[in-house]
């Protein structure tokens, strides 16, 4: 059986030197590359991968948003996250946006082949450190008594629900009488915080924590 496997990064010399070491392991086969989450998601629809190697951080689409709807799709590829972002929260998005496997770009190729290899036959596939990660997340129990994200202010509390509810930065600034400009600056301060590598990290990390609800 060949495997067949799309590549999905913003940077060209990793994503050239992927797809040539993918190509020559026997029973590979890179059936497509893609640059960003959009692209990736037209390209899957067109070559129908049974892998993909998934960057998070990118422009256009990010690789959590472009999990997210691959996932949605009839027969869906299997998602690895192949990324530099070691953080917890964005792994925790990761597996909730249906990704399957989440490796670190610092992983050995032997441990790229056998993360794709595992993929195919239903195995999670997770770097080292990452496992005990999720898990550890995945198990914590629910804070009741402490208000999510203490390290944020009462404003960019406020800002990051009106996020997660999926308004833009006009519409929030509309929301609470302040400028464009100031609600981005907040943002960024908020992913700062938050230590997620981007908008889509951030209002999944605020949805797991309750925010967002009307």
């Amino acid at each position: 059986m060949t495997i067949r496997v799309m590549v999905v990064d913003d940077h060209p010399l990793f994503r050239d030197g992927l797809r040539a070491m993918l190509s020559s392991v026997p029973g590979l086969e890179v059936a497509a590359v893609a640059e960003d989450g959009a692209k990736a998601l037209a390209a899957a629809r067109e070559h129908a991968p049974d892998v993909v190697l998934m960057d998070i951080a990118m422009p256009v689409m990010d690789g959590i948003e472009a999990t997210r709807r691959l996932a949605a799709q009839p027969a869906p590829p299997v998602v690895i996250m192949l990324t530099m972002s070691d953080d917890d929260l964005s792994m925790l998005a990761a597996i909730r946006a249906g990704a399957r496997g989440y490796l670190l770009k610092t992983a050995t190729q032997d441990d790229v082949v056998s993360a794709v290899r595992g993929a195919v036959l239903g195995q999670a596939v997770f770097g080292q450190g990452a496992a005990e990660a999720v898990i550890a997340l995945l198990h914590a129990p629910p804070r009741t008594s402490e208000r999510p994200f203490p390290k944020l202010t009462d404003r960019e509390y406020e800002i990051l629900d009106l996020v997660a509810r999926g308004l833009g930065n006009q519409a929030v600034a509309s929301r609470l009488h302040l400028s464009p400009k100031t609600v981005a600056n907040t943002v960024s301060a908020i992913l700062v915080k938050l230590a997620v590598p981007d908008r889509a990290a951030a209002i999944a990390a605020a949805r797991d924590a309750g925010l967002g609800r009307p």
